[in-house]
């Protein structure tokens, strides 16, 4: 690796370290840096500040990695696959099939058993499940469709008919399911506990895995599937991991935090901007580096105002300009 990148690299760290620890510090109440120190070290007495330290804001900054390594990995895999700029899971209605899931679960208490409803596998089964199938049918459009705009406009359309199917079920549903419903469609972080973090943690891993072993393969289909193919990579295999590596890492995620949206799409090119490489064996830890660092700052502005702001709100504000100045420079 050359030193330019190796630098970048470590400066990024650096910084996802001092967010990390910045997101632990500030909050409606905050925590000066040395009492953080001391409850992380056992040098604190006070119980309040050791409560929300461990037990609210590590659980949230952790999964705000999470999240954003996530999505950022599933924003660049789509991207690769659809050969589009704008390929995201938000936008391609991945994450509108995860939030089906999602409904079908929270809805449906009077059917499924309350065990798999409150143990969080059934959330991530359901969203990984109806991830998964929106992706697949827009995958199975793209040999049809090889325009990608065509392409991203059908993506949208399996997006709006999943949102559609959502609100009849919210129609026929209890208003407290609504509501909890609504709640969690507005995206936050603070409803993962650690209970809930070791369903999530080992899934995310699994799913960057994957991710990981499609590197050289990614690679190749940057070039085009003709070439892709005579070096060997088979297609319809590559395609369909790439489908469930995106669906665990956007539906698990969506599962817990609600539909994060722009951090797909924004992150990629911000890291090919700033490695000036489209090698995905760069792009891809630049991109959680860069994910985990983006989500962090945005849980750190949403908790300014004295009522926490939701996490989708603040992600939109930073992806939305970036898919302005892409459609700008393209033409």
């Amino acid at each position: 690796m050359k030193p330019r990148k190796t630098i970048l690299f470590i400066s990024l760290t650096v910084l996802l370290t001092l967010l990390f620890v910045a997101d632990l510090s500030f909050g409606s109440i905050h925590i000066p840096l040395s009492e953080v120190k001391n409850v992380f070290f056992g040098g604190s007495s006070d119980n309040i500040n050791s409560e929300i330290l461990l037990n609210f804001r590590l659980p949230k900054a952790i999964t705000a990695i999470l999240a954003g390594a996530s999505l950022s990995v599933a924003g660049l895999m789509m991207q690769t696959l659809f050969r589009n700029p704008l390929a995201e899971p938000y936008i391609l209605g991945v994450s509108s099939g995860a939030s089906l899931g999602v409904a079908l679960v929270m809805m449906s208490t009077a059917v499924l058993p309350a065990v798999f409803i409150s143990s969080g596998w059934g959330m991530i089964l359901a969203a990984v499940i109806g991830a998964a199938l929106v992706l697949l049918l827009v995958v199975g459009v793209s040999f049809k469709v090889q325009n990608s705009v065509s392409l991203l406009i059908v993506g949208i359309m399996f997006g709006t008919i999943a949102s559609s199917l959502v609100s009849v079920l919210q129609y026929f549903s209890n208003p407290d399911a609504i509501k909890l419903f609504i709640m969690w469609n507005m995206g936050s972080l603070s409803a993962v506990t650690w209970e809930y973090l070791q369903i999530l943690v080992p899934t995310v891993i699994a799913g960057l895995l994957l991710a990981i072993i499609l590197t050289k393969k990614l690679n190749g289909l940057l070039l085009g599937e003709n070439y892709a193919r005579g070096l060997g990579i088979p297609i319809l295999q590559t395609r369909v991991l790439i489908v469930a590596a995106t669906g665990i890492l956007a539906g698990a995620i969506t599962a817990f935090t609600g539909p994060i949206a722009f951090v797909g799409v924004a992150i990629p090119h911000i890291a090919r901007g700033i490695f000036r490489t489209a090698q995905h064996q760069i792009l891809m830890p630049a991109c959680v580096l860069l994910g985990a660092s983006l989500i962090l700052i945005c849980d750190i502005i949403s908790q300014i105002p004295i009522h926490t702001l939701p996490i989708n709100t603040i992600s939109a504000l930073f992806g939305a300009p970036v898919i302005i100045w892409i459609i700008l420079k393209r033409k």
